[in-house]
């Protein structure tokens, strides 16, 4: 869990991979509804970041606080299935589909995660990086269909990301 701790830390530094074009614009989902988005989400495709290197079966878990913020649980398994780490926090909502995520673990850092699109159900979501390190497809299931997958990957595209470098979780 430490190494996990210093990994994130680190994520904030500036020689990690950037994979969009920071000149693109980059939009954030204007009608959010975090009641909504609360819930396990699966990571069905990642941009890879270091402190997800080991991990296939990952979840993130949201719920809402009576303080306004949103409590964050990501979970990262091993092909087996097995949990190997763990990492709570919790996400403030800055502006519409806008987050700044917060780890216990990791003091002084904050990260901005932009909710970029979900469908109408909330059961498929797109979050990216504005400074282009990290991108997620999240699905309710590790199961995406092809349709969701594809308007996914268009609307990481449109936010300027080298789909190229997207890795594709296997369920």
């Amino acid at each position: 869990m430490r190494a996990l701790a210093l990994v994130l830390l680190l994520a904030g530094c500036s020689y990690l991979e950037v994979y969009r074009d920071t000149d693109a614009p980059i939009a954030s989902k204007a009608v959010f509804d975090p009641a909504r988005y609360t819930g396990v989400w699966h990571e069905v495709a990642r941009f890879p970041v270091p402190f997800e290197d080991g991990c296939e079966g990952v979840t993130a878990e949201y719920q809402l606080r009576d303080d306004g913020l949103l409590s964050v649980l990501n979970i990262c398994r091993d092909r087996a299935g097995t949990e190997t780490s763990r990492i709570t926090g919790t996400a403030e909502i800055v502006g519409p589909g806008r987050l700044k995520v917060r780890f216990a673990s990791v003091p002084f850092v904050a990260a901005d995660y932009w909710v970029l699109w979900t469908d109408e159900d909330y059961q498929t979501a797109v979050v990216g990086a504005p400074n282009g390190r990290a991108g997620w497809i999240l699905n309710r299931s590790p199961d995406i269909r092809a349709d969701r997958l594809q308007a996914a990957r268009d609307i990481l595209k449109f936010n300027g990301y080298d789909l190229s470098r997207l890795k594709e979780m296997t369920p």
